[in-house]
């Protein structure tokens, strides 16, 4: 049976007119993190170049022909180990004419103060002049200068003579010999190897006038403190390989002043080396760290975030609202950073999910690693 026509004209427009049912949708899905305190272990990295304690170009110290060299490119020596020999006949003779010359000089003072010792028992008879002792004693202090003299030559011959055999100052490692058997060398000529002692050895680095009062800041040290034996703060070094030596150094100088041209201020941690891994001249990083561990307070890197006001990052609070807040970044510590002014322990803050939310917003929020609520 069909309805009239006014009646199904209205139930037309009630249908029309009854808007659809809309689900609302579901808060989208993040996962948090809470803010959490660790003891952590203030620290400073650096670039850093290895320098030799001892570095010496070691040169003839007289001049011949090398007869021999006792030593290999490279080589590992002990102080005192022979490393060239240069031609020493001549400077052999040279003594032996030194050593004939004093002779002849202590024989002459023995005939001086023999003549000596005669005119003054004459003198003293009264059976000679004045004079004649006078001279006497004259020519006795002539020869005993004559020996002084023939005594110092005859050292000089024999230093030269040590100086044909040149010999390691310390112990070290050796560079490229660079003369050749039969060369003649000598003080003008250029140096017959470089030595290098590469244990104990220096960590140079340069700390600009802003990060050494933050340095001192950090660890509330002097600069006397740092160079302290007790009170020095451990320094680490990481190889151009990127391995970390475990063994520490220690800061042995910090310099007084301001480099102008630089704008920094030269600092010196020595090591032990004794495996010889840090190598004059390489760069290799510099780690310094504190003395004592202490609280700092971390989140995850994953939740920081960046506009052109600075680091921020979203907290979840206790009714599921997201709100937006800025902080203040230390150093990172692992897969975390450390938050010094914004957060406190215990906010939860988004690390996924961040490009779904907005400040303002409700979410449903899950921990990180999880599948329930927290």
């Amino acid at each position: 049976m069909s309805l009239p026509r006014p009646a199904a004209l209205l139930v037309l427009l009630s249908l029309i007119a009854a808007p659809p049912a809309v689900a609302q949708p579901a808060p989208p899905k993040v996962a948090i993190a809470a803010a959490y305190t660790q003891q952590i272990t203030d620290e400073a990295v650096f670039i850093g170049k290895g320098e030799a304690v001892d570095r010496v170009e070691i040169v003839a110290r007289v001049a011949g022909f090398v007869d021999e060299i006792a030593v290999r490119n490279g080589a590992v020596v002990e102080a005192g180990q022979l490393l060239f020999r240069i031609e020493d006949e001549s400077y052999a003779a040279n003594v032996t004419a030194r050593q004939a010359d004093l002779g002849k000089a202590e024989a002459s003072l023995d005939l001086a103060e023999i003549e000596l010792a005669r005119k003054e028992e004459l003198f003293a008879r009264g059976s000679a002049p004045e004079s004649e002792r006078d001279i006497a004693r004259a020519n006795q202090r002539t020869a005993a200068a004559a020996v002084k003299s023939a005594q110092a030559a005859l050292r000089q011959a024999e230093l030269e003579l040590s100086y044909t055999e040149v010999r390691a100052p310390f112990d070290g490692r050796l560079g490229r010999i660079s003369v050749s058997p039969g060369e003649l060398v000598g003080p003008a000529t250029a140096p017959l190897v470089t030595l290098v002692r590469e244990a104990p050895i220096f960590v140079r680095f340069a700390l600009s006038d802003r990060q050494l009062g933050r340095l001192l800041e950090q660890f509330d040290a002097t600069v006397n403190d740092l160079t302290d034996p007790e009170g020095s703060p451990k320094v680490f070094v990481t190889l151009p390989t990127g391995t970390e030596l475990d063994a520490p150094g220690r800061i042995v100088f910090v310099d007084n002043a301001i480099s102008p041209s630089t704008g920094t201020v030269a600092v010196i941690a020595e090591f032990a080396n004794e495996r010889q891994l840090i190598i004059d001249g390489a760069f290799v990083h510099v780690r310094i760290e504190a003395l004592e561990p202490v609280e700092r307070l971390l989140v995850p890197q994953a939740a920081i975030q960046r506009d052109q006001r600075g680091d921020f990052v979203l907290v979840v609070g206790a009714d599921q609202m997201v709100e937006q807040r800025y902080v203040t970044l230390g150093a990172p510590a692992g897969a975390a950073v450390i938050v010094t002014e914004g957060l406190r322990e215990g906010e939860a803050v988004i690390v996924e999910g961040l490009q779904r939310v907005r400040p303002g917003v409700q979410v449903d929020a899950i921990l990180a690693g999880r599948s329930e609520r927290p």
